[in-house]
């Protein structure tokens, strides 16, 4: 049994509505799509969380296979993301000082390098339980997104891809691997848009066959982002 557990494709990152794919992450999740319409077994079952972009992500996947449907599709709102502005905006408050503290603000120029350092900052207070003000605590995501992981454990003999986010596939693996938190803050920063990883049950648990792959996306084409 296989758990091919994808993240979606890039998203509009400083836009108004960030959920939502860009032209470059219908691009990559179509170019996976023909991928695994020859590299990978059909599916019995189909998980996706319930935001924009995971069902964009989970429609170019079905275009560039070239079928309306395989498995049904289950939604499953435990495999949303946390609200990454939320805890950015916590951590702002109560670190202005911050270097990068405005590198998230609307209308602010997307720099890369100072983005990522203000979300690593930002992910390990909240994983350290050093901020009070999110919409849910570090272990309350942690909660539900382990669940969903450990019911698809139990459900052996059944291949399932999942389309989520990085932060529930960090989660994942950090279960898997049985890595301490801030681990999974350094996993979730490094995954890449449209990755493929793998996890297949062992005991009660998934655990980690693969991680952050592109077959599917030739390096020098400009589609390797992470957000």
């Amino acid at each position: 049994m296989t758990v091919l557990a994808i993240r979606h494709g890039q998203a509009s990152f400083g836009s108004v509505n960030y959920d939502q794919l860009s032209e470059r992450g219908a691009l990559q999740s179509q170019r996976l799509g023909s991928w695994l319409a020859h590299r990978m077994p059909r599916p019995q079952r189909i998980l996706i969380g319930a935001m924009q972009r995971h069902r964009q992500t989970l429609d170019g996947i079905l275009s560039g296979l070239n079928v309306d449907v395989m498995a049904p599709v289950e939604v499953d709102r435990r495999l949303n993301e946390f609200d990454h502005r939320a805890v950015v905006e916590s951590f702002v408050r109560k670190h202005p000082e911050h270097p990068h503290a405005d590198a998230m603000l609307p209308g602010a120029p997307i720099q890369p390098r100072a983005v990522f350092q203000l979300l690593l900052a930002a992910l390990q207070a909240w994983a350290s339980d050093a901020l009070s003000d999110t919409p849910e605590t570090w272990q309350e995501f942690a909660a539900r997104t382990h669940e969903v992981a450990n019911e698809l454990a139990r459900d052996v003999g059944n291949d399932a891809w999942v389309i989520t986010s990085g932060g529930v596939l960090s989660q994942w693996a950090q279960q898997a691997l049985d890595v301490p938190s801030l681990r999974s803050v350094e996993l979730n920063l490094s995954i890449r848009n449209s990755a493929v990883c793998e996890f297949h049950p062992l005991g009660e648990r998934l655990r980690l066959g693969s991680w952050n792959s592109l077959p599917h996306l030739p390096v020098d084409e400009g589609l390797w982002t992470h957000f």
